[in-house]
């Protein structure tokens, strides 16, 4: 008989890296790897640190995280049932799920309708937010450090002295003239 995981940190870890890779999803952290479900080459919400940003006091969900991961086992475990699918007490039960039927439950869960929509949506858009912005981390900070999302997005790093700069214009032609009383920092004379 496989152990049934009962501490309730690694719990409550494991089930919202799945949810965060559920919502984008990436390449296992290695072969054992239970949460990430391995859906997607590269790295996802998971690796771009979607558990940090989610534990952040800013976000306004850290202090239900606790919750938010019990509210979801309990939806997996009557999703599994409904889809006469064999528990595996050795992970949280939506950890368990494969990741089709991830991505089911959460549609169920994030639809029109549904009586917790709104709490669905808030962890997705923050499990989102992690990939396409690092909110929760310095944009150099992030870059430097490999940062899936934001090198997916071809984000490039700043000049050495810390600063963007873009020789290019960005719509292939200059918009405006440089105001000749703008020092050589860029600020207004």
């Amino acid at each position: 008989m496989t152990p049934r995981i009962r501490d309730e940190d690694q719990v409550r870890t494991m089930t919202l890296e799945a949810f965060a890779d559920t919502i984008v999803p990436g390449e296992k952290r290695s072969p054992d790897d239970r949460a990430v479900a391995g859906a997607a080459p590269g790295g996802g919400a998971v690796a771009a640190g979607a558990l940090e940003l989610l534990e952040w006091d800013a976000t306004g969900l850290s202090s239900g995280l606790g919750e938010f991961a019990r509210l979801l086992n309990g939806h997996a475990q009557v999703y599994a049932a409904e889809h006469e699918l064999a528990p595996d007490e050795s992970v949280p039960p939506f950890v368990a799920l494969p990741f089709e039927h991830r991505t089911a439950l959460v549609q169920r869960l994030t639809t029109p309708g549904h009586p917790e929509k709104e709490f669905w949506v808030s962890l997705a858009l923050f499990s989102n937010m992690a990939f396409d912005s690092a909110a929760h981390l310095h944009t150099a900070d992030a870059l430097a450090a490999g940062h899936p999302g934001l090198i997916a997005m071809g984000i490039e790093l700043p000049d050495p002295d810390g600063l963007w700069r873009f020789p290019a214009y960005s719509y292939g032609r200059q918009l405006a003239r440089l105001h000749p009383d703008t020092t050589p920092s860029g600020s207004p004379a």
